[in-house]
């Protein structure tokens, strides 16, 4: 028989316009597996038995997965090559979210929450080399697109929930996702066919003897603490004050918007402020105020809460990478220390919803939940105004990443 024979090569435009489209697939596939679970929570529980504390594992135990695989982002990089280990990330999270239907007990879905958590990871850990490697004078661009495009399949996600599982079954709806998700990995196939896979080398290792690096991971974590308690909770937290599923999920879905646009205003106006504590104390006072919001009046005060929310989480995450970026100056370093910021930060991160989950669990009300929240972020205020520009730096350290 003949052999079957190649693709077509393309040409370098169409080569490049079709890797674009396949880094925004990607990701809007890379939040649907978290973001669609909170609108249907109390579909779930009931039908699972689903504690309370359990549920909170929907979300920590993906996040404790980013967390683990940022911290291993180069020993990735080196075993299993950059595109190859996307490629593996997207095909786990496809598989993730299609055994949803046939494993839809509470063990089934911890289980494919840890496995999703695994493809995420391997994603947003090796997609940023990727992008810089092949697209080093378009980076930002195309980084802003991926960010853009992650914060969008949560919204997508968040806000169809309820409504497509009312038709369908929240089981068949969260398997559902995995039909981009297998999109996203034949795009990516097809895209990435023609560009040289790399394997990372010698780098700097991870700052684990700088304090400051270790207070830059603290911010990051309590910082994204506050997006993963509202990912998992926000919608629960309303059904318990009444409304109905799919306006908690347009709930979710419309802050998610919010930070969409927050986080893109905040990468234009950055380099006006050279002194970065001026824009982080007022991302985190608009934080506070949204969770004071949700702790003082949540029904009447439901829509300054997700304005509020959403520009503070929004703004908070880049504002917080680029913090840490300022602490460096040596390229390596620089990715070594984010590695670790990231890292050590999705780990302190994880514990959130769990924590909630467990306060829930023990009072039947989310209120303490943002309480604890409320008092992470008047930490973050008392850390940012240390941030002052020209300040300490984190010296990379020679050497293989650890």
């Amino acid at each position: 028989m003949p052999s079957a024979r190649p693709a077509a090569p393309l040409s370098s435009s169409m080569s490049s316009a079709l890797l674009v489209a396949a880094i925004i697939l990607l990701g809007l596939n890379l939040r649907p597996i978290l973001a669609a679970i909170g609108p249907l929570l109390d579909s779930i529980q009931a039908s699972t038995g689903i504690s309370n504390a359990d549920a909170g594992l929907l979300t920590t135990v993906p996040v404790f997965a980013m967390g683990v695989c940022a911290l291993a982002g180069a020993q990735l990089q080196r075993r299993l090559g950059v595109a190859r280990g996307i490629g593996l990330g997207i095909a786990i999270i496809a598989a993730a979210c299609g055994l949803r239907w046939p494993l839809h007990g509470s063990g089934g879905l911890i289980a494919t929450a840890a496995l999703g958590g695994l493809g995420i990871a391997l994603v947003q850990a090796l997609l940023p080399a990727f992008i810089k490697r092949h697209f080093p004078e378009r980076a930002g661009q195309l980084m802003g697109f991926y960010t853009t495009g992650i914060m969008g399949g949560a919204a997508i996600a968040a806000a169809s929930a309820s409504p497509l599982a009312q038709s369908w079954g929240w089981n068949a709806l969260l398997a559902l996702w995995a039909l981009p998700a297998v999109a996203a990995a034949l795009l990516w196939r097809r895209a990435s066919a023609a560009r040289v896979d790399v394997s990372g080398g010698a780098g700097a290792s991870l700052p684990v003897s700088s304090g400051r690096a270790w207070l830059l991971m603290v911010f990051f974590g309590i910082g994204t603490g506050a997006y993963t308690l509202v990912l998992a909770w926000l919608p629960p937290f309303y059904t318990e004050l009444g409304w109905s599923a799919a306006d908690s999920g347009l709930l979710l879905g419309g802050l998610t918007l919010v930070e969409v646009l927050a986080g893109l205003v905040i990468s234009s106006i950055i380099h006006r402020f050279p002194d970065r504590r001026i824009l982080l104390l007022a991302v985190l006072l608009s934080v506070l105020a949204g969770l004071a919001c949700l702790i003082v009046a949540p029904a009447q005060l439901a829509l300054p809460a997700v304005i509020l929310l959403g520009c503070g989480i929004g703004s908070l995450f880049p504002l917080s990478l680029i913090v840490s970026m300022d602490h460096v100056r040596d390229p390596a370093g620089a990715g070594a220390l984010l590695g670790f910021v990231q890292g050590g930060g999705y780990i302190i991160a994880s514990s959130m919803p769990f924590i909630a989950g467990l306060i829930r669990q023990h009072s039947s009300s989310l209120a303490q939940a943002w309480m604890v929240m409320a008092g992470g972020v008047v930490l973050l205020l008392l850390i940012a105004v240390r941030f002052a520009p020209g300040g300490t730096l984190v010296q990379p350290c020679a050497g293989r990443a650890s």
